[in-house]
């Protein structure tokens, strides 16, 4: 029978595919076991990484929309729910949480559906691994670039395991191979050719991906995992530089067995491509923004991102008759169906960080993400007055190959044109859910106002956001909510920034922008 779940009125389905390890106090597992205890977090691929965004406003510069990505953005922020009890590597919960929104106070409501794994990192031992490294050497990777990856590429070795063997392709004008699936336990062949990576040329990204390719495809073994991590740091201009047939190139591989993840360095590589290999590819896309982010991304993808836990994931959403889905957030390629929506993930890896209580180290965050599915009252007559839908999931364990599924029951204590008279949530991971949607919300407002030129709007949503999101903070503390905060911070200064010489003069002070009706 599907698990059930009593919520109050809903206007956002938050599809949390999030989760926890250790221990949090405030909420409670089956059998009254604290939430976080004993399994981690879980994330979709396909996520751009919040590190260029942060960047550029670290630098004094206004961030364009390109450059915040909803998956990458929830994929920072740690979620945690109860134990996992369900008898499978994945186990499928919901929860509840119904808000004035922290821009401009109307009403919305969240039921945040999670994803954990009682997986225990500590004694999980994954299947031996072919890496294959297809590294940028073009003459822009010079100096600091090449060295970044340098240190990057050596912490990963420490991270491998004896039995993995690693490939490595360099590309510039056309590409190399340097090496041919050398075990890892080769140490010093592995480190002398790390050491000799050198800069000069153009850049043919196409030429360096088959090559990877190709080296993977010749060693393809279904026991083994089959990974391809492409790193660039500028366009393609020279050879194949076709966007659509690079991708293609990615997605074919990917539908055999061979993943793929992207790696941007610096300011100037292609955001599109790269972000968009990682989503077909079954992998991720990272900005590497300092030497701290190096280390700490090449040492994740092997802990973590470069085992997949399930693939061929797919969600569905079916609502009830009194509801109407209206859009979903969070995820890649989210497509209409009669009766709600669905999404494919070709894959669903564990993630790095432990609990949302977790310091954050220098480098990035990191630790779960999130499908934002919104629902709003239909006008139409219930056939059930307390029914909201369904939400499943089905997928396939990459061991066995079995297909395994679960689904929640969404039920309200009242009909959907009741929304509940004040705040309300069920435990502090539904809250962080919706206070990380409300940041999110306002930063890519502020980033597509500003990029139309109209900075003030931009700084007047933010500005009203900004106390609110502090008051909550005396209440909800959290370390990922405090970073987002000095990032608000930030954002709002270096907007004043541009306000300050503008050639327009004193203008009147606009309103900020409600977010929900802003995401018709």
């Amino acid at each position: 029978m599907p698990s059930t779940v009593r919520v109050a009125h809903l206007g956002w389905l938050v599809a949390t595919l999030a989760a926890l390890a250790g221990c949090s106090g405030g909420d409670s597992g089956a059998g009254g076991v604290p939430a976080g205890h004993g399994n981690v977090g879980v994330t979709q691929g396909g996520a751009q990484d919040f590190g260029l965004f942060r960047q550029i406003l670290d630098q004094g510069g206004i961030p364009g929309p390109e450059t915040l990505d909803d998956v990458g953005f929830f994929a920072e922020h740690k979620l945690d729910y109860p134990t996992p009890t369900c008898g499978a590597n994945l186990c499928l919960h919901a929860l509840f949480g119904a808000h004035p929104n922290l821009v401009v106070g109307t009403q919305a409501s969240v039921v945040q559906v999670g994803l954990n794994s009682p997986i225990d990192l500590a004694t999980f031992v994954r299947p031996p691994m072919h890496l294959v490294l297809a590294i940028d050497v073009s003459g822009s990777m010079g100096g600091a670039p090449i060295d970044y990856v340098r240190t990057g590429l050596t912490s990963m070795l420490g991270a491998l395991e004896p039995g993995d063997r690693v490939s490595l392709v360099t590309y510039a004008s056309e590409a190399q191979v340097v090496l041919d699936a050398v075990p890892a336990s080769d140490t010093g062949i592995l480190a002398e050719a790390i050491a000799g990576l050198a800069a000069g040329g153009s850049t043919n990204i196409y030429d360096g991906l088959f090559q990877a390719y190709t080296l993977a495809a010749v060693h393809l073994d279904p026991a083994w995992q089959n990974r391809v991590l492409l790193l660039s740091d500028g366009q393609a201009n020279t050879g194949l530089d076709d966007t659509g047939k690079i991708v293609a190139l990615a997605e074919g591989r990917a539908r055999e067995g061979i993943a793929l993840s992207s790696i941007g360095v610096g300011t100037d590589f292609d955001v599109e491509l790269m972000s968009r290999l990682g989503e077909v590819g079954a992998g991720n896309f990272y900005f590497l923004e300092d030497p701290a982010a190096v280390v700490e991304v090449f040492e994740d993808e092997v802990k973590t991102f470069l085992y997949p836990l399930a693939v061929d994931a797919r969600i569905t959403m079916s609502v009830a008759s009194g509801y109407e889905l209206r859009a979903a957030y969070g995820t890649n390629g989210w497509a209409s169906t009669p009766d709600g929506g669905e999404v494919e993930l070709p894959a669903l890896f564990l993630a790095g960080r432990t609990t949302a209580s977790e310091p954050i180290e220098a480098g990035r965050r990191g630790g779960g993400g999130a499908i934002l599915i919104e629902l709003m009252p239909s006008g139409a007559a219930a056939a059930e007055p307390n029914d909201v839908g369904q939400v499943a999931i089905a997928w396939r364990d990459p061991a066995t190959g079995d297909l395994v599924s679960d689904e929640v029951n969404v039920v309200a204590p009242h009909s959907p044109a009741e929304p509940p008279p004040g705040g309300y949530f069920t435990d502090a991971t539904v809250a962080k859910g919706f206070a990380m949607l409300n940041l999110y919300a306002a930063f890519r407002i502020a980033t597509e106002r500003a990029a139309a030129g109209d900075p003030w709007t931009a700084e007047s949503t933010l500005a009203a956001l900004r106390p609110n999101v502090a008051n909550w903070l005396v209440t909800h503390p959290d370390p990922d909510l405090e970073d987002d905060l000095h990032y608000v911070d930030l954002f709002i200064a270096n907007l004043g920034a541009v306000i300050a010489t503008s050639t327009l003069g004193v203008l009147p002070t606009p309103g900020p922008v409600d977010p929900w009706p802003y995401y018709e």
